[in-house]
């Protein structure tokens, strides 16, 4: 293979590990330490990913009048609504999460996103998965059951936080998959990206107002702008990597980083973690791998099957 192929995905992948942990490791000292409310941070997140998309690719597609028409349907804005919509509640889910309980376990509970993407893509795409692939559901349940039920940090809110966060993100990108993969939308990631925060950010504001969210002290925007900086760059980067590798190494890209994210807050807050604790954490990682495995042996089979029935139809 040749270098470049190999080194794009290489620094890619390294720049969306390191703004994750950046992105984490900020999101926990701003709730933990500085005591900010998880909306306010989730507001200013999507601000300002908003801001930079806005310049990175925003303002250039408002420019061409020739598709603001077909931008700016009924349907387009509906759709980027409501993808916008569940971003924001993922990520103020997701904060509200790390705020009640420790960051390696609110990593391992998005971990058992497989599950949850089984589920959704059942039921919203009607796509039906094999026995290979629900076999290797059993140790992602196992193991979070085992992580629920000896976390030394567990609260129930925030707890059911991560979990609804899992349920809300599989929605998400199942949707957001639809709409990349139908020829009608038309949309590109990087402008689902920026049209979604934009969407986000305005569904947000009357947070503003109704539950009267306290502005942050001069001393905390530096913080609250380099951490929506690093929550950005998180996603561009995820992006930029998924245009170079296949969705299933993708995948397996994303559970190693879990796992990684796992281990490395424990190291940063000196979370105490039991020993069913990591044995239901390594299950869980363990089944995602497994998962990834099924689904590429399952669509290798269905490929083998549409070739054998095309080549019946062709014989006939």
């Amino acid at each position: 293979m040749p270098p470049k192929k190999v080194l794009w995905p290489l620094v890619f992948g390294v720049l969306w590990y390191f703004f994750s942990f950046t992105t984490l490791f900020l999101n926990k000292f701003i709730l933990s330490h500085r005591n900010l409310d998880p909306r306010l941070l989730a507001v200013s997140q999507m601000l300002i990913t908003t801001v930079v998309g806005l310049v990175q690719i925003g303002l250039p597609a408002l420019l061409v009048g020739a598709q603001a028409s077909q931008r700016f349907s009924a349907k387009f804005v509906r759709n980027m609504a409501f993808v916008g919509f569940m971003r924001f509640t993922t990520v103020l889910l997701g904060l509200v999460s790390l705020k009640a309980v420790a960051a390696s376990f609110v990593e391992t509970v998005k971990s058992s996103a497989p599950l949850f993407t089984v589920a959704a893509s059942w039921l919203m795409i009607g796509e039906k998965t094999g026995l290979l692939v629900n076999l290797s559901l059993i140790p992602i349940m196992t193991g979070l059951a085992l992580c629920s039920a000896n976390e030394l940090s567990f609260n129930l809110i925030g707890f059911l936080a991560a979990f609804s966060n899992n349920i809300v993100d599989c929605v998400q990108n199942v949707f957001s998959k639809k709409l990349l993969s139908d020829d009608m939308s038309s949309v590109s990631a990087n402008e689902l990206q920026f049209y979604t925060s934009l969407s986000a950010t305005v569904l947000q504001a009357p947070l503003w107002i109704i539950m009267e969210i306290t502005l942050p002290s001069l001393a905390d925007v530096p913080l609250l702008l380099v951490d929506g900086a690093s929550f950005h760059l998180q996603s561009v980067t995820a992006y930029s990597l998924m245009s170079h590798i296949s969705p299933v190494t993708h995948s397996v890209a994303n559970t190693v980083k879990r796992g990684l994210l796992i281990w490395l807050s424990v190291m940063a807050f000196g979370n105490p973690v039991s020993f069913l604790s990591w044995v239901g954490t390594v299950l869980v990682i363990i089944g995602v791998f497994l998962y990834n495995e099924a689904i590429k042996i399952m669509r290798i089979r269905r490929k083998a099957s549409y070739r054998h029935t095309a080549s019946k139809m062709i014989a006939i």
